[in-house]
């Protein structure tokens, strides 16, 4: 038996996905990125008349992709600590992976955070103008 869950406060799905599932104990959420809920707005990106990236800055990218992790995570009844394994997509791994994985320890890595497992991969592109998503599982109690 499982349990979606959409949040009314993380960017809507950009697919017919929910934000998050739980089966069990454990919650997997779809792909999350910087988005902006309720708008087209992209943290950190500039945008030519096309559409194309003129330019983006994936330290603010990180920042809000977190914060949407949060948001969905909150919404389906868990928290920050309850992450167990982050999976990485990035579009530009040697240009953006040492401002992640700098980033990445304020949120994730130490006391009172949940150090998950993580794996980064780089791909050429993702569903929106966007240079980092995330996939992350949550351990939640029954």
């Amino acid at each position: 038996m499982s349990e979606t869950f959409e949040s009314s406060r993380a960017p809507e799905p950009v697919g017919a996905f929910p934000h998050a599932k739980r089966v069990g104990n454990l919650l997997f959420l779809s792909g999350i990125g910087p988005r902006t809920r309720g708008s087209k707005e992209i943290p950190g990106v500039t945008l030519d008349a096309a559409g194309k990236i003129v330019s983006y800055d994936i330290e603010t990218q990180c920042r809000a992709v977190f914060e949407n992790v949060r948001l969905v995570l909150e919404d389906a009844g868990a928290g920050w600590n309850d992450i167990v394994d982050v999976t990485v997509f990035l579009t530009n791994m040697k240009a953006d992976f040492p401002i992640y994985n700098r980033i990445y320890p304020e949120y994730f890595a130490g006391p009172d955070k949940p150090n998950p497992t993580r794996t980064t991969i780089e791909i050429i592109s993702l569903p929106t103008p966007i240079a980092i998503e995330l996939k992350v599982i949550a351990a939640v109690g029954n």
